[in-house]
């Protein structure tokens, strides 16, 4: 006889459901019913269909915001995924120094997006920053607010910064949960270091490995805040991001039907890519297990 199934505890998760309701999906309803219509002012609506859509995908604008975006998270994961495992690898395991490592590690973790974007402002300024003051007087002609180049190395230098911690305290964390009876079983084949980490370690850390760049990589996407506080999105469109893109486009120029489009496509990618990623990782994984 099968057992009576108890409905009741849908009743603790009602909660979260409407909450989320709240937070996403009627801001999400409300943005679909823009993309799909026009409008002259007095809320008076037009029904403009996929007029909208059509317009961004025929906008060079978006295009290029979209080849920036791609770069600059290709080039942060290149960068912070192995530097992440570097530190941790490099990293005591246990004692003081574990606790004071992990406490400093955490700390770029804390700021806030626009104080980390205040911070970096001051420091590449030539005329009271540090770095900026220093690559003067080497004789390094070094403007973030006019070079574009310039411009590029502060943002992803900044990010590394901001965010190599998270990757290294997810690293960390995988490395902690391998047993001491691999690294004896591998000291006693006399296996070398590159053998160890190539075998033991990184296997141990696949896992964690893809939430840290599932992570980065969403987060890298959506990046906003950081670089419109340092460089405002320039020089030019330089450091013009989808998001500051898709902001300039909705509170800049008040065009409310393109931005609303522009933000359901602008989902659908990260979505879509963080689907790629996941899949391939997961299915890795498994041929690794």
């Amino acid at each position: 006889m099968d057992k009576p199934t108890n409905h009741k505890a849908w009743f603790l998760v009602l909660p979260v459901l409407v909450l989320v309701a709240f937070s996403a999906v009627i801001p999400l309803m409300t943005v679909v019913n823009y993309s799909v219509q026009d409008t002259f002012g007095n809320n008076r609506f037009f029904w403009a269909g996929l007029e909208w859509f059509e317009e961004m995908l025929r906008s060079e604008r978006m295009w290029n915001a979209l080849g920036r975006q791609l770069i600059f998270s290709a080039t942060i994961l290149a960068i912070e995924v192995p530097l992440g495992i570097f530190v941790a690898l490099n990293m005591p395991k246990r004692g003081v120094w574990a606790s004071v490592c992990l406490v400093l590690m955490s700390l770029p973790l804390l700021i806030p997006f626009n104080v980390v974007g205040t911070i970096w402002q001051i420091f590449g300024r030539v005329d009271i920053g540090l770095l900026g003051y220093t690559l003067d007087r080497l004789g390094i002609n070094y403007n973030y607010t006019q070079n574009a180049v310039d411009a590029w190395i502060t943002v992803i230098v900044m990010d590394v910064w901001h965010w190599t911690s998270l990757v290294a305290l997810l690293c960390y964390a995988g490395l902690q949960s391998i047993p001491d009876a691999y690294y004896q079983a591998a000291k006693i084949d006399q296996a070398s270091r590159w053998k160890v980490f190539r075998y033991i370690e990184l296997p141990k850390m696949a896992g964690v490995l893809m939430i840290a760049v599932l992570l980065r990589f969403m987060d890298s996407f959506m990046i906003y805040t950081e670089p419109f506080v340092v460089t405002g999105g320039g020089p030019g469109n330089a450091t013009t991001f989808l998001s500051i893109n898709l902001v300039k486009m909705a509170l800049g120029q008040f065009d409310l039907g393109p931005a609303a489009a522009f933000s359901i496509m602008y989902f659908l990618v990260i979505l879509l890519i963080s689907w790629v990623f996941y899949t391939v990782m997961t299915n890795l994984d498994r041929k690794g297990g």
